[in-house]
């Protein structure tokens, strides 16, 4: 006698909150939660195709950030995503977020330092912040969520709780988000 294959679809184990990085309506019928990594092309090409989505369904997805730097393979990683949150504690998260996927290629310490500034943000008070690891535990509590959640790679998106298994083509994402605001 066989036993039937059992797979188990991964879920996000960590709800959303008021604490999460979030862009689109608070009410929206699908959200997106991303685990991502700054420097990981993957989630680059990634960024380009939510961005996409949320211009062309903008009033059906919210989409929520979650770091999952990758540090042995991509070196500037955290400290990009604290960065990232030095300049969302001053308002400007998903600004800094799209300028380090816009420029990936310059995540080092000075080019961010750069970008920082035009943001139009203390340089100096950032540089500080990251050096004193303010931000660690909230980069490091977003990892182990997605540890939790079952990630084990970048990026890795949920779609209404359940870990999205297709692609990351703008017109996969859609056709994943349509299904799910149909339901």
């Amino acid at each position: 006698m066989t036993t039937p294959l059992q797979v188990t679809v991964a879920r996000l184990r960590v709800p959303v909150t008021e604490a999460d990085h979030v862009r689109g309506p608070v009410d929206a019928p699908v959200t997106l939660v991303e685990y991502a990594d700054f420097q990981c092309r993957h989630c680059g090409a990634a960024y380009r195709n939510l961005r996409d989505v949320l211009r062309q369904r903008g009033d059906l997805v919210r989409l929520v950030h979650r770091h999952f730097p990758i540090a042995n393979i991509h070196p500037y990683a955290e400290h990009a995503a604290q960065v990232a949150e030095a300049v969302g504690r001053r308002g400007r998260f998903w600004e800094m977020h799209d300028w380090l996927y816009e420029h990936q290629d310059q995540l080092d310490p000075v080019h961010l330092t750069v970008g920082v500034e035009q943001l139009g943000v203390s340089p100096d008070e950032v540089s500080v912040e990251v050096e004193q690891r303010v931000h660690a535990d909230r980069v490091r509590r977003d990892f182990v969520g997605g540890i939790h959640s079952g990630v084990t790679g970048v990026p890795t998106l949920f779609v209404n709780g359940v870990c999205h298994e297709g692609g990351y083509a703008v017109a996969d994402l859609l056709a994943a988000v349509d299904q799910v605001a149909e339901d």
